[in-house]
């Protein structure tokens, strides 16, 4: 018979741990502090099942990355490139797994099974359990023992045994393959001899009657077993064989009554771990609805640990699963165990002291509801989930590497014996809800293998080694996954990797050698599927998603051999996927991945850039790669016909080591090109790039030139520089071109470039000889021509005192020199490049250049060029500061920055006495320059440093114009806050007099403004200013100020009538021509804009003052208004005046509304009859004048009535609420008395009297007495809750009465209720407003935050006086009614006059 995968050696596996793996496991993950004392059994049985009830371990290690595996980490992928054109880079970081489990049909066993239940009744298949044979239990009773070949050996049991004792409910084979145990769905339990097929023995009184058998599992130990019944008890089976008698002993583990135990798992150690310490207390997991129990049967009953599962779905199955996992270098027992979706995981281990400790391990969350849980080797579960979906995970890195519908397995369900259908379903509800989805039975795990029954098949699911997971990609022709597997192969970062050596150097070899045979299947298969057909666009994508790949595993194996040698000869055969490849090798060379390309490549690669004009590209790879085997002629041409200046460059560098000649064909065809072109730029910045490379050591465009070649390749650059003329020099051509052309490129960088090259030369005595020649050149070349700007003068000046001004210099530069560049540059006679001159002359100050000079002729030659900074600069080295403010002032650019400069120089210390009183007189002796250039900077500058000399200053300036503004800004009263508060400026009322008098002249609509927010002037002074200027309005304000308001008033009047007079006279002019109509109309509208200007303000002014003046004075003040406002209609007659008339009278309503509030409406009414305008007219023109008065009156009348209403509504509201919270009726909690704990009514006959607090609490009034938790007031007891202000920590007796009135700690407000019971009547209750609910009414009414209707109202009278709207404020606490207010005032204005 040959072998076929479904009739191998069911246990081919090894059940082995793979012991070269333990130095490769993280140990971080376990180190975990170890648990409590255990509880013992005893106190786990009695305990409620609560499911709220919290785990007993501290979990420290949950959130902590430094306890997580090593191997949960993906190792970051070596390479991951952006490739330019349209490359796609290979991720070897992606997570492929591929197909990790083998799914077998077991067809023999599967076709007995069907076979049997046809032609002997067995029935379905119920259950499932192997070790070195397979058994199978069905409805019917029977068990059925196949052999690894899937031979029927056994066939044990009757069917009419079957009808006695139900279907088979569970099965175990013990850990030689000699037993059976044969649980039944009627709760017997039967042994059989696997040898020979004898019925050893048949329990039936092991656990009560009635009840299914739902587990029964063989322990380690040859004569103890465990079974779990459908009441939800567990039992030890202890088998004896006594003189030929075989006995069996059952002891009670767990009782169902105490919590249903649904699943039993006890711990099994194959043959190498027999002496493991751990395995000798035979250690059994229980799993019941609520909670994990951890015990050891050996060598007494124990309890070790329990773990409750929290809140999960009541229709979720428990499951449990030990597994030998390798940790610290030693292998312990490790339970899963999870009902839901999340899994647990429990070390078991022994200390060196032989201290057995329990830790909790990271938990695993998945987002499914788990059926089934099975280890198929130590780092890897196998899950199925209530879809029939199994789900293969790694446990350390928690990630999913599978699925596998398992749904045409039909699985086995184990729901009738957890219903216990057999015995009449005798069964909770919580459990029959469980067995819905349980499968216990139907699926087995055996050395690495996992078996599930269905009904009319088995399944068997294996690891597959790696290599076939690999072969299986490579079928599907996955060649991206299958490379990116072998990958995470060769690098051990794959999961469930099985049949692979541990050592790594092996694994690599390994895994190596086939990633190279996957590579070339890959190419043979990107020919052959190249579409021969279409568009050229189709084929290069083709090649595009593939070539990228085979270059980057090449790289990562480190062949190139095979990249250049095997594959790119089958890829040339195709024209497309040979531009493909060479493209695709551009950003490895560029990131230098790549150093080095064999001869035929090279050519290829460079020839096809130069056809497809990609020569960018030619220059960038060239710079990067090794050259020796090129035809560096060939080379060299071609970088010199397309401009590639670096890539030449580096081939004479690197190929000829000449570091001259590219230099000289580099200048020679810069010097041809037109200045100030892109092209110019880019080569001369590379010409002083190069060349300062090349004397500081470093090659271009990168690394670094050989050691012993950098003295060479300086002195041959140097000889290069220096040279009197070019080799092929023409008679026209002047001396030393190429330092000349540098030099007109870019001065100032060719400098620096020397100058750094000068700082290496310390103690090289020919480097030293060159420098001075170089200065030398320099010299002549640039002093004696014209060509050159001041500015590049300049930088060469600058460059030579930054040179001579060293402490070890070396160099001699003739001072005559300096002295010819100070001419230059100072030359009076050019004034082109005036800034540019003077900053070049003060860099070379600066840099020490000042040695240099003549230090008077210098001041002399900028003072005259008007250099205002290099005399600023001479006369601080100097310290002659106050020289300096003069050059500052003189300095157009730099007026501004004077202010600054002179506080710093008054302020700052550093500076003598002397010098600074110097730079004080100089600023006091320009102080109208200073008004001039800012007076708001002048004023901060006086009122610090010159405050004293404030008058002085005034008098000085000598322009009232400049006055005005230095003082406007000295007093302003926001300067003044601004200031430093150390600073104290005392100034006189005189000078905010003068202030005054400049204010009326240059801007007289500040006046009054300035006189509201100044105290510092004298009244009648002001007066007299601004009587003398006419200004009304200040005259006013400052009358008034002092107390005279009827000459305020006065003032304003007379302004009104003349604007009202003019008004007049300009409405009753008529028969305008047209073209003045229009201008006429806007100056009446301008005319009567200022009317009301000054009315408005003589309106406030009546208001203001009539609060404290008696009826005749208030009349003296009113009357005189509005016979001023009625006198110009007089004049107004006629319809072109109608207008103005409206207008008027609108204005003259406005004073009577005003006024009223002031003055009895008889005597305005009686005033207003006797005028000429009204008393001689008809009632008819006094109609809208009574008519508006009397809806002034009906409306104050309607807001009062409405005030009244909404106040006595309120308060009704508010009353009957509080009488609602202190009558109301109160419940206890409890009917006895909190302080003595008896029954409220002791005896029936007895009178006693009880309180209970509105926070339920109830007391006998004797008990609270003796407590002394009353306080007496007003001769009546004030009680508090004694239960409640214990709690707070003190007694009540020691608080005052108010204290414990506003105590919150019964309720809003502590309310008492005394009741008293008669023996004549069964009961009467008396309640009373006594002290307790006085205080709760007070209480409340402290608390009481209601929204009141009138709280609008109550705001506008607190925004009255600041004009702010009531609404933009909230309503603060205690002042939401209108009842909290104790000044509430109203104040009324009239409707809108509407006009008929």
């Amino acid at each position: 018979m040959t072998e076929s995968p479904d009739s191998r050696s069911l246990v081919s596996a090894s059940s082995q741990l793979n012991l070269m793996e333990i130095e490769a496991i993280d140990d971080k993950e376990f180190d975990i502090p170890q648990v409590d004392t255990p509880p013992t059994l005893e106190s786990i049985l009695n305990e409620p099942e609560d499911e709220d009830e919290p785990f007993i371990l501290e979990d420290t290690c949950l959130l902590n990355t430094e306890n997580i595996d090593a191997h949960s980490c993906e190792t970051s992928s070596l390479s991951v490139y952006v490739h330019l054109r349209r490359r796609k880079a290979v991720e070897t970081n992606a997570t492929v797994h591929g197909s990790v489990l083998r799914r077998n049909v077991l067809k023999g066993i599967s076709a007995q099974i069907v076979s049997a239940a046809d032609k002997v009744d067995a029935g379905l298949p119920t259950a499932v359990t192997v070790s070195n044979v397979i058994a199978v239990g069905t409805s019917h009773g029977l068990a059925l023992v196949f052999d690894q070949n899937q031979a029927l050996r056994l066939c044990l049991g009757t069917t009419a045994t079957g009808a006695e004792y139900g279907a088979v409910s569970a099965l175990s084979i013990n850990h030689d393959c000699t037993r059976l145990l044969c649980g039944f769905a009627k709760g017997q339990i039967t042994m059989w001899d696997l040898a020979n097929g004898k019925l050893l023995r048949t329990i039936t009184d092991a656990h009560p009657p009635g009840t299914a058998i739902l587990h029964v599992k063989f322990t380690d130990h040859p004569a103890l077993a465990v079974c779990n019944d459908s009441g939800g008890s567990v039992f030890e089976l202890s088998f004896r064989r006594v003189m030929g008698m075989r006995t069996c002993e059952s002891r009670c583990l767990f009782s169902g009554s105490k919590g249903e135990v649904c699943c039993v798992e006890p711990l099994h150690a194959g043959p190498e771990l027999k002496d493991h310490p751990i395995t000798h207390y035979s250690l059994l997991a229980m799993a019941s609805l609520t909670k994990i129990l951890l015990i050891g049967l050996k060598p007494s009953l124990k309890v070790w640990m329990t773990f409750p599962y929290g809140k999960t779905d009541p229709a979720s199955v428990p499951l449990l699963a030990w597994q030998f996992v390798a940790v610290q270098k030693t292998i312990n027992p490790v339970l899963a165990f999870c009902r839901g979706d999340t899994i647990h995981f429990l070390l078991v281990k022994k200390d060196e002291s032989g201290i057995i400790h329990v830790i909790k391990q990271r938990q695993l969350l998945l987002n499914c509801d788990l059926i089934s849980l099975s280890w198929i080797n130590p780092r890897t579960l196998v899950l199925m989930d209530s879809t029939e979906k199994l789900r293969v995970v790694d446990r350390p890195s928690q990630e999913e590497l599978e699925t596998v519908d398992m749904a045409e397995l039909q699985l086995v369900y184990n729901s009738s014996h957890f219903k216990s259908l057999a015995t009449g379903g005798n069964v909770s509800q919580a459990l029959a809800l469980v067995g819905e989805k349980t499968c216990y039975q139907s699926v087995c795990s055996y050395a690495g293998q996992i078996m599930y029954l269905g009904t009319k098949s088995v399944h068997i699911m294996t690891l597959r080694n790696w290599r076939e997971r690999v072969d299986y990609l490579l079928k599907q022709e996955k060649f991206m996954e299958a490379l990116s597997l072998a990958w995470s192969l060769h690098e051990g970062t794959a999961k469930a990797v099985l049949g692979l050596f541990a050592d790594p150097a092996k694994r690599k070899g390994v895994v190596a050698d086939k990633m190279v045979e996957i590579l070339l299947q890959y190419v043979d298969r990107s020919l052959k599927k190249c579409p021969e057909q279409g568009k050229i666009q189709v084929m290069e994508q083709h090649f595009q998603d593939m070539v990228p790949v085979m270059v980057d595993y090449c790289l990562l194996l480190q062949r190139t051999d095979l990249l250049f040698n095997q594959i790119y000869p089958r890829l040339v055969e195709n024209s497309v996927a040979r531009g493909v490849f060479l493209e695709s090798l551009e950003p490895y060379i560029l990131s230098e991945r790549i150093g080095c390309l064999t001869a035929a490549v090279m050519r290829d690669l460079l020839s096809y850039f130069q056809e497809n004009g990609m020569m960018d590209s030619v220059e960038g790879c060239l710079v990067h790669m090794d050259i020796t085997n090129l035809d560096i002629q060939q080379v060299v041409q071609m970088c010199w016909d397309n401009q590639l200046y670096d890539a030449m460059i580096y081939v004479f560098n690197s190929g000829m080591n000449d570091y001259i000649t590219n230099a000289k064909m580099h200048i020679i065809s810069f010097s041809h090109l037109s200045p100030s072109t892109d092209e110019h730029v880019v080569m001369g910045n590379k010409l002083l790039v190069y060349i300062s490379c090349c004397l500081a050591g470093r090659a271009y465009p990168l690394g670094d030139i050989p050691e012993d070649l950098v003295p060479q390749v300086k002195n041959q650059v140097f000889e290069f520089l220096i040279r009197l003329h070019s080799v092929e020099a023409a008679q026209e051509e002047e001396v030393y071109p190429y330092i000349r052309t540098l030099l007109h490129f870019d001065t100032r960088e060719f400098l620096n470039v020397l100058a750094l090259t000068f700082e290496d030369f310390k103690n090289d005595k020919q480097a030293l000889e060159y420098q001075q020649r170089i200065v030398d050149i320099l010299l002549k070349i640039m002093v004696d021509n014209s060509d050159f700007t001041p500015s590049q003068v300049g930088c060469l000046f600058t460059f030579l005192a930054r040179q001579l001004a060293k402490p070890d210099n070396t160099l001699f530069v003739n001072r005559k020199l300096f002295d010819q560049v100070l001419e230059f540059l100072c030359s009076p006679d050019d004034d082109s490049r005036h800034t540019e001159r003077q900053q070049v002359l003060l860099e070379l100050l600066q840099v020490g250049g000042v040695v240099q000079f003549d230090e008077e002729r210098l001041l002399e030659l900028a003072e005259k060029a008007e250099f205002y900074q290099i005399c600023e600069f001479m006369y601080d080295k100097k310290h002659l500061y106050n020289k300096i403010v003069d050059c500052y002032l003189k300095d157009p650019l730099r007026k501004e920055e004077l202010f600054n400069y002179i506080h710093n120089i008054l302020s700052m210390p550093g500076y003598s006495s002397e010098e600074k009183q110097l730079v004080w007189v100089k600023a006091l002796q320009h102080i109208k320059d200073l008004v001039s250039i800012n007076s708001a900077k002048t004023a901060e500058l006086v009122a610090v440093h010159f405050a004293d000399e404030v008058q002085s200053i005034i008098t000085s300036l000598q322009d009232d114009y400049l006055a005005f503004q230095f003082l406007k800004c000295l007093l302003n009263p926001s300067f003044r806050e601004g200031l430093n508060p150390q600073t104290v400026l005392r100034l006189g009322p005189d000078l905010h007099e003068l202030l005054v008098d400049l204010l009326c002249q240059f801007s007289p609509q500040q006046v009054t403004a300035f006189l509201k927010t100044s105290q510092d002037y004298r009244l009648e002074e002001a007066i007299q200013i601004t009587e003398k200027h006419k200004l009304h309005e200040a005259t006013a304000y400052l009358l008034e100020k002092k107390g005279n308001v009827q000459g305020a008033f006065e003032v304003l009047l007379q302004t009104l009538k003349g604007k009202l007079h003019k008004l007049a006279l300009e409405g009753s002019e008529a028969d305008k021509p047209d073209g003045e109509e229009e201008e006429t109309g806007d100056e009446v509208q301008s005319l009567l804009r200022r009317v009301e200007e000054a009315l408005h303000d003589i309106i406030a002014l009546c208001q203001r003052s009539s609060h404290g003046l008696n009826q005749q004075q208030r009349e003296a003040l009113w009357f005189p208004l509005l016979e001023a406002m009625m006198s110009p209609q007089k004049l107004l007659k006629g319809a072109d005046t109608k207008h103005t008339s409206d207008a008027l009278k609108e204005l003259t309503m406005k004073v009577l509304n005003s006024m009223s509030s002031f003055i009895a409406p008889p005597a305005i009414i009686q005033r207003i009859l006797q005028d000429p305008v009204y008393g001689k007219g008809k009632l008819a023109e006094l109609q809208g004048l009574i008519l508006g008065m009397l809806e002034t009156f009906n409306y104050e009348q309607t807001l009062l009535e409405t005030t009244t209403n909404l106040l006595n509504s309120d308060l009704h509201w508010s009353l009957s609420h509080l009488r609602k919270a202190v009558s109301r009726g109160l419940h206890p909690r409890q009917y006895h008395c909190n302080i003595c704990l008896q029954q409220y009514k002791r005896r029936q006959e007895s009178e006693e009297e009880i309180i209970i607090f509105s926070c339920g609490h109830l007391y006998h009034c004797q008990c609270l007495q003796r407590k002394e938790v009353g306080v007496l007031s007003e001769r009546q007891y004030s009680w508090s809750c004694y239960k409640c202000t214990s709690n707070q920590g003190s007694r009540p007796a020691d608080r005052p009465s108010a204290e414990s009135s506003r105590s919150r700690s019964t309720s809003l407000a502590q309310v008492s209720q005394t009741v008293t019971f008669h023996n004549q009547n069964k009961s009467s209750c008396l309640a009373t407003l006594d002290a307790q609910q006085t205080q709760a009414w007070d209480h409340f009414r402290t608390l009481y935050r209601g929204p009141s209707r009138l709280s609008v109202l109550t705001e506008l009278t607190h925004s009255h006086g600041n004009e702010r709207a009531g609404l933009s404020n909230p309503v603060h606490p205690g002042t939401g009614s209108i009842y909290h207010s104790e000044n509430f005032q109203l104040k009324l204005s009239p409707p809108p006059l509407v006009e008929e």
